[in-house]
Formats: structure tokens, sequence, C-alpha cells
């Protein structure tokens, strides 16, 4: 089978254009280069021919053409352009924002709905606002629409890396706990061949990073600026060691600024490419709340790590734990929850494997209890001690014989003394 004819140069320009000329997200714009391609949508946006909606979301920037421009500067920093075009674009993960916020019709049905919206507002002319997009706790459908493009750094192959993924995020402020379970999972899923996804922030975010590259493993990095940026600046170190073995990635263009509203909206690209979310602090109204939120409408599962009561760095933790989200304590427990499933399965921890003792009946109970550790007693004191009457402290020890517990020597029983494994 012969691999896949990369994009047309044409096809590029038209997605380098599209990914300057909206501010992300833009379900509308989205659902017009699905209906008619990127390259009749560029073409569209530029004549101000294109449905309401559409409009609204490139009003502001549709003359602004750096297409060649913004391709140019990020080869230059060894960054290249990623499009649904692609054979390694991640569709697979995508797929839960296409059907969320574009609909599982296909893309049939989606251009007869684009033409539809177009014969009935004709021409759009100068309209003065651009889609909002909303900053609360909970995404709408409109917040969850596919990127247009990435831009992307490194040698990842972004629909290999997240076959298996897991998004690990939290507090900036994190607490030394925080950072300590953040690594540790973080290395444990890179030791588990998974690939770890977060947002380069500083806490756990770096913690989780780090912890994949300690491990040897990959890890994705999704930033809220322009991929030749290194935001916080006092990570550029650690983005250079993401982007020699995995990938660092944006849908903003080249020299985007970081700002508040991106990081909110690129939360929702952490949580697409996982198969998994995991909060390991967060106060209760935090981005790593909304990395969860986005997680949960996409219907992957959400994960959240307990902490102390008195630690408002856990607070949105408990908060997720009280609204259904899966309680993990170990890494056991989150590549059971992230992993396919049967495979990955938690055993029991060690204080809640099987003990000798388990199942045995009643009266076998006492009579156990009732021998020494280090002694042994004949059947009359055993009767005695256990509160038990002899004919039914005899098929008690016969039961207890057979589990290998006692043994009978001398006229007396003792315990079996337990050799360590």
């Amino acid at each position: 089978m012969t691999a896949a004819a990369p994009p047309s140069a044409e096809v590029l320009l038209a997605r380098a254009y599209l990914s300057r000329v909206a501010e992300p997200p833009t379900p509308g714009l989205a659902r017009l280069v699905l209906a008619v391609g990127p390259v009749e949508t560029a073409e569209r946006v530029r004549r101000g021919t294109v449905p309401e909606e559409v409009a609204k979301e490139t009003a502001a920037r549709r003359d602004v053409d750096r297409a060649a421009e913004d391709l140019a500067t990020a080869h230059a920093c060894g960054a290249r352009i990623l499009t649904p075009e692609h054979g390694g674009w991640p569709h697979w993960a995508f797929a839960a924002l296409d059907n969320v916020a574009l609909g599982r019709a296909g893309p049939a049905a989606v251009r007869d709905d684009v033409e539809r919206d177009e014969a009935d507002s004709g021409r759009i002319a100068d309209p003065t606002a651009a889609c909002p997009t909303s900053a609360g706790d909970r995404p709408t459908r409109g917040d969850l629409a596919p990127p247009l493009a990435l831009w992307v750094r490194g040698p990842g192959i972004a629909a290999q890396l997240c076959d298996q993924a897991a998004a690990l995020v939290g507090a900036r402020a994190a607490t030394g706990y925080g950072l300590h379970v953040a690594g540790e999972f973080g290395a444990g899923l890179a030791a588990a061949g998974f690939t770890v996804v977060s947002g380069a922030a500083f806490g756990i975010d770096a913690a989780a990073h780090r912890g994949a590259l300690a491990a040897g493993g990959p890890t994705i990095a999704v930033l809220a600026c322009g991929i030749d940026r290194s935001y916080p600046a006092a990570h550029e170190a650690l983005l250079g060691r993401i982007a020699a073995t995995g990938l660092v990635l944006s849908e903003y263009p080249p020299g985007a600024v970081p700002a508040r509203h991106r990081f909110l909206v690129r939360n929702r690209l952490i949580a697409a490419l996982a198969g998994g979310t995991v909060v390991v602090e967060a106060a209760l109204r935090s981005g790593a709340q909304r990395t969860a939120a986005d997680a949960q409408a996409l219907g992957r599962p959400v994960l959240a790590v307990p902490g102390a009561v008195t630690s408002g760095q856990s607070a949105g933790c408990h908060r997720l734990i009280r609204d259904g989200a899966v309680l993990v304590t170990r890494i056991e427990e989150v590549l059971e929850e992230v992993g396919r499933i049967g495979f990955h399965l938690a055993e029991e921890p060690g204080s809640l494997r099987a003990r000798p003792t388990d199942g045995l009946g009643p009266a076998a109970t006492l009579v156990h209890d009732a021998l020494p550790a280090r002694a042994a007693r004949g059947v009359s004191w055993l009767a005695m001690e256990s509160g038990l009457p002899l004919d039914a402290v005899r098929p008690a020890l016969a039961e207890l014989a057979r589990r290998g517990l006692v043994e009978f020597g001398g006229g007396r029983w003792q315990r079996v003394v337990e050799q360590p494994p």
C-alpha cells in the first residue's frame, strides 16, 4: 500500500491563511471547509461571500493574508504545518470534536446546510464582531470546534502518538505533593507506552512532561501561542527536549501571542488528543477544570487525584470526584481507565490481597483466633477460649488443617507459621 500524496502547495497556503484569518474556535468556518474544501473556502472568505456565521468569524482579519510568510517562519524555526490532508493528522482523536461541534452528518449534508445558509443570508458585508469564545467552565458545542490546521515542531507523528495517550493537567502553583504525583504518573504512562499530553505550563504540566521524558517516552505540548514562541520563556529548554522526541503543537499561526482566552481554547485540543484526562491538582476555577469539562463533553474519561481536604489546590479535584470523575491514586488505576478495554487491568494493592484466613467459616475463625501465635493448645482449652462446644471445635480444626493453617502434634494443635513470600 503506497503512502498518500502530501497536500498540494495550494492546500497548504489555504490552510495557513484560514489558520490566521479567524480566532479559534471557528465552528462555522470548519463546517464550510468540510463542505467545499479549504481552497474554495479561502477564496470565499477573501471575497466575503460566506454565510453569516463565517462572516462573523472572519470579518476582522479576512484581508490579512500572510500564509506564505507564516509557512516560511515556521520552516525557519524547524516547524511545519499539519493539515487534515496529511497522513499524520489525528483524525481518530479529533473525530469527537467533529461529531460534537459539527454534528454526525457527512460532508454532503454539511454542504446542503451551508448552501441553505448562503441562500438565506445572501452576500454578507462588513459584519463587526467575531464569534465569542465561552470562558466558563462548561463548553458549548461551538467551543469544541476542530482546528483548521496545526503548526507542529518535532519528529513525532500526531496520529501515532495519540493512539495511546493520556492528558495530565493541573495547577501552575502546584504543591510538592502534586509535582511528585504528576512526575510519577508521567513516567509511569511513558513506561507503559503511552504519550503524555499537557500544556507545558509551570507546575503540574511541566512535571508531567519531565516525568515522561525521564522515562524515555514521547510527550506532546499544546501551546496557546505561535509555534515560534516558547511560552513560558523559562520552559524554552523543556520545549526543546519535548520537540526532540515528541511534538510541540499549536493551532495559532507563527507570531501569535499568548492570551488568557487562548489557554482556555487550547484545552479542548489537550482533551481531544488524549484517551482520558487526569487532573492532579486544581482549584475550583482553573484551566484544568475546563480541560476536564472539555474531556467530559467529548465523551472521554475524567480522572482526578485526591489531596488533603484542607488544600485549596485539591478542591477542584474533590469537586470533580463528587461530580463523577474517577478517583485515582496509582498509575495502575490510570492505565486501567485510559487504556484499551481489557488491557492494563489494575491489581489490588498489597493490603487488599487475599489472606489465608479469607473465607473461613464462623467457627473456624473463632478457633483460629483462639490459638496463640507461637504455642500449642488442646481441644478442651480451645473450646473454652473460643466459647464453642467441643463438637464444633473439632470440625473447625479439620477445616483449618485442610487450609494448611494449623497442624497437630503431641496431642495439641498449633498455628502454621506463614512463610514470607
